[in-house]
């Protein structure tokens, strides 16, 4: 099996921004991959060890909402969600502190070799699931809240998927049950972005339209409002941080 790392760097403990980085991340995956995702601050609790089965593929981890995004896509509905029960899939001996060797890897690679989800253990229902992400959608604005801050400082909110044509800009909401699904369209020039008590006129295409140092706004590359610096942070600069209010304001 090839095995590709997608990040150690989860802050510890946030569930919510490992649920983030697996939603931009697994679409990018063939559809029969597995994926092991092991940030879980409820290890050796009563938190149920499970394994997610959709058509875009199946997902390892912990019963805390980790996967609450993969699992609201409406487009790949889900078709399994089992408790890891089956000591056959597990080591001989299971720590209370280290699930993610214990318990976790080992259900994976039984999964990768074949072994059917359903062979690991009982239907897991009702799994643990976030609300979706805040987008509120009025007229003359979009609110939405911060999502996650990546290495650069960039700064990712709930306001997506936007969609450029021309000089406007498409909202198709991301998470389906956000925004009610409402497509909003407005004039990427005109928007005025609030946000850590600044204001942010314009959305733009690419970072070197504005001067090194300067605060931003623009798509980025999973299609969400993003907050930046040219050439610096803006979670350092404005302070940002997981759910920090948002607002576009359209003209």
């Amino acid at each position: 099996a090839r095995l590709v790392d997608i990040t150690h760097h989860i802050a510890p403990q946030n569930v919510h921004q490992a649920a983030y980085v697996l939603y931009t991340a697994y679409a990018f995956f063939p559809p029969h991959s597995v994926h092991l995702v092991v940030v879980d601050p409820g290890v050796g609790s009563a938190r149920r060890p499970i394994a997610v089965r959709t058509p875009a593929g199946t997902f390892v981890g912990p019963d805390n909402g980790v996967f609450s995004y993969v699992m609201a896509n409406e487009n790949e509905p889900v078709e399994a969600v089992v408790e890891l029960a089956d000591p056959r899939y597990r080591l001989p001996q299971v720590s209370h502190t280290f699930h993610g060797r214990d318990v976790f890897a080992p259900a994976a690679a039984h999964l990768a070799t074949g072994v059917p989800i359903t062979a690991l253990g009982p239907p897991a229902r009702d799994p643990v699931t976030f609300p979706p992400p805040r987008l509120e959608i009025a007229p003359d604005a979009i609110s939405g809240e911060v999502l996650h801050a990546d290495h650069f400082g960039n700064v990712v909110t709930s306001i997506g998927r936007l969609v450029w044509g021309g000089g406007e800009l498409l909202l198709e909401p991301a998470f389906q049950e956000a925004g009610g699904g409402e497509r909003t369209r407005f004039q990427a020039g005109d928007a005025t972005i609030i946000v850590g008590g600044r204001e942010i006129v314009g959305v733009r295409r690419t970072y070197v339209e504005v001067e090194p140092g300067e605060t931003l706004a623009l798509v980025g590359s999973e299609g969400h409002l993003e907050i930046a610096v040219r050439e610096g942070s803006a979670a350092r600069r404005l302070g940002l941080r997981p759910g920090d209010t948002v607002t576009l304001r359209i003209q």
